[in-house]
């Protein structure tokens, strides 16, 4: 899955074909689940950067720690919160890395996931949008995983849906169909991901210190000859 995001400052400008920012980028080393995150999503035909709460909260759930910060992309059909959100409120979340936990037999060390090249990631979601009055609402979101790929699959077994600037606006567009949208849900090619092993003091959630996302070994890659 995906329980901890790694949001440094990105080059928004860059970022995204015609992304209007009104606001700053939230950065965290070390972003949790019931916390805010920064989100694209078109408003007016727009892709717009605004804040939402990391963990899916529709007006009818009555406990805030059961918002699910996690969508799988097999079985959006089976929920409605997901399954409504899915045809209409689709997002990104741009991220620089997303930390995974590998099971050794006395602990569970953490790894950093990043692009090979440490840009940017669009990690698809899904929003949706809570009125507390008339004019009042508060905004939240859950990411969409997938299967992970070869590269991932010795640390995990899911990951986020990651999306390219090709394919970003036809993702957020609500005219595009639910099918269409569906088949952009796919693992990353596997030559876009690093992975490299970070300090275990990325385990506690409080802990906000750049430190969280420092290598403290090398990073792996995929190369093309280990698909022969």
């Amino acid at each position: 899955m995906a329980g901890r995001l790694h949001i440094a400052a990105l080059p928004l400008d860059g970022l995204l074909p015609g992304l209007e920012a009104t606001q700053p980028l939230a950065t965290s080393p070390n972003r949790a689940p019931r916390h805010p995150v920064s989100i694209i999503r078109h408003e007016q035909g727009t892709p717009r950067l605004t804040t939402a709460f990391w963990g899916l909260t529709p007006p009818w759930l009555k406990v805030l720690d059961h918002a699910p910060h996690c969508a799988r992309a097999e079985s959006l059909d089976e929920r409605a919160m997901f399954r409504d959100a899915f045809a209409a409120r689709r997002c990104l979340v741009p991220v620089s890395g997303v930390y995974v936990w590998k099971s050794q037999p006395r602990m569970k060390q953490p790894f950093l996931v990043t692009r090979a090249d440490r840009g940017p990631l669009l990690l698809a979601g899904l929003w949706c949008r809570y009125h507390t009055t008339l004019t009042h609402y508060n905004d939240s979101m859950a990411l969409i995983t997938v299967p992970a790929n070869q590269l991932l699959a010795p640390l995990t077994d899911r990951f986020p849906a990651i999306m390219d600037a090709g394919t970003a606006h036809h993702w957020l567009s609500p005219d595009t169909p639910q099918e269409q949208a569906r088949h952009l849900l796919s693992p990353a090619p596997l030559e876009l991901l690093g992975i490299f092993p970070v300090s275990r003091r990325v385990n506690d959630p409080s802990y906000q210190d750049w430190a969280c996302g420092r290598p403290t070994g090398n990073m792996v890659r995929w190369h093309s000859e280990q698909e022969t």
